[in-house]
Formats: structure tokens, sequence, C-alpha cells
């Protein structure tokens, strides 16, 4: 993402959660190169690494000779680092115990530690006579600052660095370094939700991170989570049933970005200038177009957890045996996929979604926006076309138009060069073939990358190309932005939207999203987190959407989120499968979807 958010957090805009459970890269990533080694302990696994060290050295220090002095404060601070990495609990007297001194001095020496802003102290009870004990922000800072002089020491005193990372440590590594985004904090006072923390998300990868980091996340906030997740139809239908409810069944749901329009007039969620202070968000490190997704009627109804662009992926090692420059339009992409197809072998061009309803509506607006023609009449403005006044209404449906028949005809051509299996393509479908190497190509979003990026066996792990949506004539190179945005359900009881505020902020915040891509997501939503330099050596889709940001291709007026989005998606998506499956042409499928969408429209005003 953007370079121009810092990955430098202050203690002001820090959230107050408290993540740091991650590895040091993602499963499969490539491994790291000597400049990025030398960057320092800033990951869960090298911290625990050098914690263990530390605490070995710290023995043999004090029990090396017959004269010695235990230091409680390192003692301490090692002890609650540890339990924190882990997410485990810390009492005082578990701490008292770790000090290695009497208990009456261990009890002053907490104290002290306290006083100095060192340790947090969370109520456990509503009575606030007991805490849990947490390590502060400025603790953390310390102590991740400490290791990394502490292994750099070593490796000049003992070897295993190189000239260029001594270097770097006296000249700018050590400084760059601290740009990176720290293990943020637990919640100072935990949430005090009858039943725990209830979610509805997506069954994506990014949503699936959180569930498999629940342990460390309830940790945080101090309560249990339940977290269910559907497919995005069922993720749609659901959210409805719950607003039809008297009480909310969840704090917090997942939204698709296109159904903000939607979700925001029948009630289903939440404005969030309601129940907190959108500054706490930090709206200016959002990238703009998730960010003002989120929005309806000028308020924000959501908090973008994850901002997904949808990519070209394609085979940079093929494309260089082939002699091929990469397909920056339509018509590179077609004698792209003609090339590679060879279905004798197992090989076929390209991958898309085609699946009937959802999957190809989506699509196939994206394609049109490839064209320049947005689905509906959106009035052009410089860098693409204003979705300012969409709560208006009165807008046309552009199915008629002659960016729609072209972007038609290029799917028609696409299923020349396509899997026999394509129709039925859907999200992930569409990957698969890819990451195991039976396409060249294939339309995907980056939250979608693990898949092949995570998997070492995969041929397309280290060899995959990004690209925006590659242009058509007359139109233009876009990145169409999806992802999902976190809200609170509009019936929401009153007595639990403080708290179920709390979690959005935490869940949402840079640390947060620093925690889902170390375990494997690919989507980030905030500038800063795109540019920290941990995050970047993971993958080259970091830079790849941060050039596209610069070139301000990441939009998202393809699926211009009005109320009916859904319904013109899924009338799409019907109406483009016959023409695909040949039972109608190009015309008569946009006409029928012409005339189903304007009586929408119309029906809707």
């Amino acid at each position: 993402m953007d370079t121009m958010g810092s990955a430098a957090m202050t203690d002001t805009k820090r959230s107050r959660m408290d993540i740091s459970n991650a590895p040091t890269s993602a499963p499969g990533a490539p491994p790291q190169d000597a400049d990025g080694a030398a960057q320092g302990a800033r990951t869960r696994a090298d911290l625990l690494h050098m914690l263990a060290f530390i605490e070995s050295l710290t023995t043999e220090l004090d029990t090396g000779l017959s004269l010695g002095a235990t230091n409680p404060f390192l003692n301490m601070a090692a002890h609650l680092m540890r339990q924190h990495l882990e997410g485990k609990p810390v009492t005082p007297s578990s701490l008292a115990a770790a000090a290695g001194v009497p208990y009456a001095t261990a009890v002053r020496r907490v104290n002290d530690m306290i006083a100095a802003g060192l340790i947090d102290q969370r109520p456990k009870t509503r009575t606030g006579k007991s805490f849990s004990l947490h390590p502060s922000a400025r603790l953390i800072d310390d102590w991740t600052q400490m290791s990394d002089r502490v292994r750099r020491l070593g490796e000049r005193s003992f070897g295993g660095t190189s000239d260029r990372d001594t270097r770097d440590y006296y000249f700018g590594g050590s400084y760059m370094a601290g740009h990176s985004i720290q293990p943020p904090r637990v919640l100072h006072d935990p949430l005090t939700l009858p039943g725990g923390l209830r979610i509805l998300v997506h069954g994506d990868p990014t949503f699936m991170v959180m569930d498999n980091l629940k342990r460390q996340f309830e940790q945080l906030i101090g309560c249990k989570i339940s977290q269910r997740a559907f497919s995005i139809d069922r993720l749609h239908d659901e959210a409805l049933r719950n607003a039809e409810r008297r009480t909310s069944l969840y704090d917090i749901i997942a939204v698709d970005l296109p159904w903000i329009g939607e979700f925001a007039e029948k009630g289903v969620l939440l404005p969030l200038d309601e129940v907190l202070d959108t500054d706490r968000l930090d709206p200016g490190d959002f990238h703009p177009a998730g960010w003002n997704a989120t929005h309806w009627r000028g308020r924000p109804y959501g908090v973008p957890s994850q901002t997904t662009p949808e990519l070209l992926f394609y085979r940079r090692d093929l494309f260089a045996e082939a002699g091929m420059e990469p397909p920056t339009t339509t018509d590179a992409v077609l004698s792209a996929a003609r090339e590679f197809h060879d279905p004798t072998a197992g090989r076929y061009g390209i991958a898309w979604n085609a699946a009937r309803g959802t999957a190809l509506g989506h699509q196939f607006m994206m394609i049109m926006a490839a064209f320049g023609q947005p689905v509906l009449d959106l009035p052009a403005i410089a860098g693409g076309f204003d979705t300012r006044h969409l709560h208006e209404g009165g807008h046309r449906p552009m199915l008629d138009s002659p960016g729609a028949l072209q972007a038609a005809e290029y799917l028609m051509e696409l299923m020349k060069y396509s899997p026999p299996d394509i129709l039925s393509m859907s999200w992930y479908e569409r990957v698969r073939p890819y990451a195991a190497g039976k396409t060249a190509m294939a339309y995907g979003y980056t939250l979608l990358v693990p898949y092949f990026e995570a998997d070492p066996n995969s041929p397309a792990a280290a060899t995959t190309g990004y690209l925006p949506h590659p242009a058509g004539p007359g139109g233009a190179a876009v990145a169409p932005v999806g992802g999902y945005a976190m809200g609170i359900p509009a019936n929401l009881p009153p007595d639990r939207r403080a708290d179920a505020a709390e979690a959005l902020i935490a869940f949402t915040a840079p640390e947060a999203q620093k925690l889902y891509v170390q375990n494997g997501s690919r989507t980030w939503p905030r500038y800063s987190v795109g540019a920290d330099p941990e995050l970047r050596r993971l993958s080259q889709l970091f830079d790849a959407v941060d050039q596209m940001s610069w070139r301000d291709e990441l939009q998202f007026w393809p699926r211009p989120p009005v109320p009916q989005i859904g319904r013109l998606i899924q009338i799409c998506g019907h109406e483009l499968h016959d023409m695909l499956r040949g039972i109608t042409t190009p015309e008569q499928a946009l006409r029928a979807a012409q005339a189903a969408c304007e009586n929408l429209m119309k029906s809707d005003e």
C-alpha cells in the first residue's frame, strides 16, 4: 500500500489491543534475505528466540560466580513478555515469584515497574480489587529494541553478520527497523459482555486467521469469542435475518463492501459515529477506496477489515520463457491465453469467475470497469466515476452500452482458453488450478494469494506477477476493490454497544492487521500495514498494490454499493451464464439483463 502512511506507531495512535503471536513469515513464504534478517527481532518467533537466550544468559550471569545479585526487574520483564507472547495471564503473585528475590522485595519492585509505566493493570472483576498484569507499550518497545541490540552485539562479537549489516546498524538500519508496527497492547479494561463477544464473518482466509488466533484475541480483549462463518450469499442472508430479530445474535458482523448501501437503508447497521469517536480509528491510515466504500449518506457504517483488490495473476516464469511481456490490455490477455492453452497437456490459458449467479455477476461488473463502463450511469470524474451521490437514487443500468457488449464478448473469448469446468468456477475454484500450475493466468482477489504463495509445492509460489485488470479498448487499468468491513448491528442492545465498539477498534487496528498478514492473510486496508518493512518482505504483492495505489487504480465504483447491488449482480450472473453456455448471444443476454435491472431500479424508487 501507499508508503505515505508511517508504520511507526506512537503511543497516542496505538490501539489498546495487544497481539503478538505471529510467526516469522507466512507458511511457505520465501526465506528472508540477509537484508531482511538484519531488520531485527520483531515477530513473535524472533522475540521468543531472543527471550530464551536472554533468560539463559541471565541465569548464567546470576549463578556463574559465587557472588552475584539477581536483577528482579529483568526477570519480571522477561516473565511478562513470555506470558504475553504465549497468551497466558499474569497475576501479581506469579510475577513476584518470577522475580527471584524475597516476596516483599518483589512486591516493591512490581510497584516500581507500575509507577514507571512498564506494567499495565487490567481489572479482572467488576469490583476492581483484583488485576491481571500485562507489559505496557513502553515495556514492549523497550524489550523489542533491547532484543535487537543483544542480537546485533552477538553477531558483531561472534560472527554471523555481514559488513553491510554492521553499516546498516550504525547508519540507519536499526532506525528503519524501529518503524515496524510493534506488538500491540491488551485492552486496559476487559470487555464485560455477558456470553462473550459474538461475531458473524465470511469464511475466507483472513477471517479464518482470526478464528485460529481466537485464544490470543480472548486474552487480549478479556472475554470469550464466538465466531460463525458463512459463504458470501449465506452471510448476506443471515445478516438480513439477524436484522429482523428483536435482539441481534451478534455484536459485530462482517459486511461485503457492496452491501453498505443496502444495509444502511434497511437499518441493518448502526452508523459508527453513534457509538464511537471515528478519530480513534485513524481514518487517514485507511486506503481511501476502502474507507469511502464503508460510507453511506456521508456516515460510516463499518470499518475496513479487508481491502482486497481483484487483480490478474500471471506466471512470470512462463511469460519470460515465451518472451512475452506482462499482459496490460485485454487483447494481450487473449493472446497470452491462446499461447499457453494446451488442453492435451492439461494446461489452460486462464481461470476466472464463471459460476452462475453471484460469482459471474461480480466478475462481469469488474470486466466492464476495465472497458471504462460502470454498471450504472455514474458521472465521470478524474480518475474514475463519482459515487458520492449514490444515495440520491435515479440511476440507470448501463448493460445496453457498447462497453458492456465489449466486456461480454471478451468473456466469450476467454471461454475458448479456460479449463473445461470454467462454468462452475467461483472464488476459490478459479485459483486452485492456477496454484496447481494448470493455468498461466487467473483473475483473483489478493485474499486468495496464500493459496499459492504459502504452498512451497505450488509452481506459482514464487513466480507470480500481479497486475490490475488489463484495460480494454476505451478503458483503463483498474483494480476493483473488494473485501469486508466490520460493523455493529442496529438491533444490538445498548448495553453491549460500547464494548462492541472497543472490540471493533481492536480487531481493525494496525497491530491486528499486521498479525493477520503474518499468519497468512494478504489483505491490508491500512497504509501503515502495507508500508511495514517486515510485511513487505513477505511478498512482492505489497509493492505491486502500492504502485497501483499511487496510480489511483484502486477503485470501488466498479461495484457501486447501491441498495440494489446484490440483485443487480444476481441478474447479470444468471443472464451472462446463459450466454456463456451458448443459450443466448451477448446481445440477447445484455438486453434481458438491462430490462430486468431497469425494472428492479424502478420498482425500488
